[in-house]
This record gives structure tokens, C-alpha cells and sequence, in this order.
């Protein structure tokens, strides 16, 4: 089966790039507005593309009026923000995060969670979230409903029973993170295995 992007409808080539294009982690972002006032907001479209500098990268969609989201609205005013990890622990207040409040409403009171003062950006990072990094804008592409965000890490904060002693590997039999199928379907990465590349004569 075949389909060409450049006819297919939005709609359709966003499921079609969602279902196959996973499993994708999740930010949920934490951003604060000019007079102080928090949001949180989770985003799928959302990756690590390079480690010098060290930059994390956001997709984030205009709403369905085309007006930009809080999130790119903070981002762009104060052009700070936190990407905080999710795992099983805090997955329905992530959930929580995601639903339509309207602008002005703290998501992170309204799910449960805890904001905790970062050392090097306004925005709060989730003291519950096994990982949370400070992000200063690197950079911002504009599309019509769509803004690629770049962001430089500054801080990255991780719960001790995540990591190693030396503080340089991942424990995989505490972090497990969750990531995004498609539609409301997600996948938790409790079942880790090793692939390790060997020579061919």
C-alpha cells in the first residue's frame, strides 16, 4: 500500500506517522508565563538529537483554532522550559496534564504533583519524575500550526535509585520509562534486552 504525502491529508498522515513511528518518549513540560504563573503539558513529539551542545527537541501543535499553545507561548516569552520524564508512577497525573484546561490553570496543582524550584531556569521541574532537565531555547522553526523547539540542557536532575553509584548509568530495573503508541495506547519499557553487534568475516 502506498501513500503520498504530498496529497494525503494532515489528519491522515498523522496517524499514519504516529502508528509507525514508535515507540516515542514523553516530555512533560513545565514552562512559566511572565507573571510567574506555572503549566505543565505533555508532549510525544519529543526526542534527544545531540549531546554537544546537548539538545532536546519538542514538536508542539497549534490548537485547533491555530492559536499557539501555553507551552509555546511560555517558551517564547521567557525562552526557558523543563522536560520532565514520565514513568508508571506519575503516568495519570502526565494524563491529567494533557486535558483542555483553560489558560492561567496550574496543571501541576491540578494533577497532584509537586513543583520543585530549578537551579538554573524559573520554570519548576516535577519533583516526582524519575529525570527532569533544564532547558534554555537554542532555537524555535515556525510552521503554521506546528513550532520546533530546540532546546540547550543546562541541569538534569535524577532520583537517586535511578542511577548507578558513579552516577553514570541508568539502573534498567528502576527506570522505566513510558512512551506513546498511537491514539490513547502507550508501552512502559520494563522489558529491556541486549543486542550487542558482532564481526562477520
Amino acid at each position: 500500500m502506498e501513500f503520498n504525502f504530498n496529497e494525503l491529508p494532515p489528519k491522515d498522515r498523522y496517524r499514519l506517522l504516529c502508528n509507525f513511528v514508535g515507540p516515542r518518549p514523553i516530555a512533560l513540560v513545565t514552562t512559566m508565563c511572565r507573571d510567574g504563573r506555572s503549566n505543565a503539558a505533555p508532549m510525544s513529539f519529543f526526542n534527544v538529537f545531540s549531546q554537544d551542545p546537548p539538545i532536546v527537541i519538542l514538536g508542539i501543535q497549534a490548537k485547533q483554532d491555530g492559536t499557539p499553545k501555553d507551552t509555546t507561548v511560555n517558551i517564547r516569552e521567557t525562552g526557558e522550559f523543563v522536560v520532565n520524564m514520565v514513568d508508571m508512577g506519575i503516568a495519570d497525573q502526565m494524563i491529567t496534564c494533557g486535558l483542555n484546561f483553560p489558560r492561567g490553570v496550574d496543571e501541576v496543582e491540578k494533577a497532584g504533583l509537586t513543583l520543585d524550584p530549578s537551579l538554573q531556569v524559573r520554570p519548576g521541574r516535577i519533583l516526582e519524575a524519575p529525570c527532569s532537565m533544564e532547558c534554555r531555547l537554542h532555537q524555535s522553526i515556525e510552521f503554521p500550526r506546528r513550532s520546533i523547539i530546540l532546546g540547550q540542557v543546562v541541569q538534569m536532575h535524577v532520583r537517586n535509585d535511578c542511577i548507578d553509584d558513579a552516577g553514570r548509568y541508568v539502573r534498567s530495573d528502576v527506570y522505566h520509562p513510558i512512551a506513546r503508541l498511537h491514539a490513547d495506547n502507550y508501552i512502559v519499557a520494563d522489558q529491556q534486552f541486549v543486542l550487542k553487534a558482532t564481526e562477520t568475516v
